[in-house]
């Protein structure tokens, strides 16, 4: 992306009409990037990706047909040059982990200043990863509790209590449970005794607060 040769291309895609446009007018207000096309879907934004193969996309993360997500999977399935930053209003955990996994270089929430795009666009044009460290350090930490907690289980648990936990954490009642796995109500609520005992939890609700790495309400 040598900045003396051509402009950076830059494809654009979100499902709402009003804030594209503001997304083109931003980056083509700056001569270092051409907007070569926009998308207001996923599958479009593929297409136009796989025509165009701009050096950039960013692309919504929440979108009809294909996510963003969904798209920074196939660009990487197709080992495309593409750098993409993803543009979102909220993203989860989950979503970020994905997102690094899949190697996104920027990730820019939409209450963001409209420079702060500008901004991100030319340190992803330098190779450079941009990148909201409170939003990856939440996750990370969040990953680390969940490594955490998965070993607490596997260590402290049997299998089948394991088993119990796993049908507790979907919301089912214990007869539900017993029958589900053959037990009698009876003998579920003693493995749910020895489980409360052995994490220190008192009842369901604080024992799925700990399996989600959630806080009680």
């Amino acid at each position: 992306m040598n900045r003396a040769t051509h402009p950076v291309r830059v494809l654009l895609a979100d499902d709402h009409p009003l804030l594209l446009k503001g997304l083109r007018d931003i980056v083509a207000s700056d001569t270092r990037f051409d907007v070569v096309a926009t998308a207001a879907d996923g599958d479009t934004a593929l297409a136009l990706i796989r025509a165009f193969r701009p050096e950039i996309a960013v692309l919504d993360l929440a979108m009809p047909q294909l996510s963003g997500l969904d798209l920074l999977r196939r660009i990487g399935e197709e080992a495309d040059r593409t750098r993409v930053v993803l543009l979102t209003a909220l993203i989860s955990d989950n979503q970020v982990l994905e997102a690094l996994n899949l190697g996104v270089w920027g990730i820019l929430l939409k209450e963001s200043a409209p420079e702060a795009l500008v901004d991100c666009l030319h340190a992803v044009a330098d190779g450079r990863r941009q990148l909201p460290p409170d939003i990856v350090e939440r996750a990370m930490a969040r990953r680390t509790r969940s490594t955490q907690r998965d070993r607490l289980l596997e260590e402290t648990l049997t299998t089948r209590e394991r088993e119990i936990v796993a049908l507790v954490c979907e919301g089912r009642p214990n007869t539900e449970v017993a029958t589900l796995l053959g037990l009698s109500a009876g003998t579920v609520r003693i493995h749910l005794h020895n489980i409360y005992t052995k994490l220190n939890v008192r009842n369901r609700t604080a024992l799925t607060a700990l399996v989600l790495n959630e806080t009680p309400s």
